[in-house]
């Protein structure tokens, strides 16, 4: 059941990069690479693929990324061009977006 997100881990792990020169911008303990090979990696191996993306107010970019078995994952890259794994799961469900009030 949590085969995709063990997975999904020890490949980040792996990626992990030696020297962090902007650790600042870098949580402690993330599990963080390149982009690309974050995409590679869960789209080969989880049929994953950025579906959503955003910037936050401080330039990071936010991606999620979803399967139609219904995996998904978060990651996130930093102005410092480190890619790091936010979080991964199962049962993602696209929802119907509906208007909050009149339009105008």
């Amino acid at each position: 059941m949590y085969r995709p997100l063990i997975a999904i881990t020890a490949f980040a792990a792996g990626m992990l990069v030696a020297s962090f020169a902007q650790a600042q911008e870098v949580p402690a303990g993330a599990v963080c690479g390149e982009r690309a090979k974050f995409l590679a990696h869960l789209g080969q191996n989880h049929k994953e693929a950025p579906t959503a993306m955003g910037v936050t107010a401080s330039g990071r970019v936010l991606e999620v990324l979803t399967s139609a078995d219904g995996t998904w994952t978060i990651i996130m890259t930093h102005p410092n061009g480190m890619t790091c794994m936010v979080t991964a799961g199962q049962a993602w469900e696209n929802v119907e977006q509906v208007a909050m009030g009149p339009t105008t």
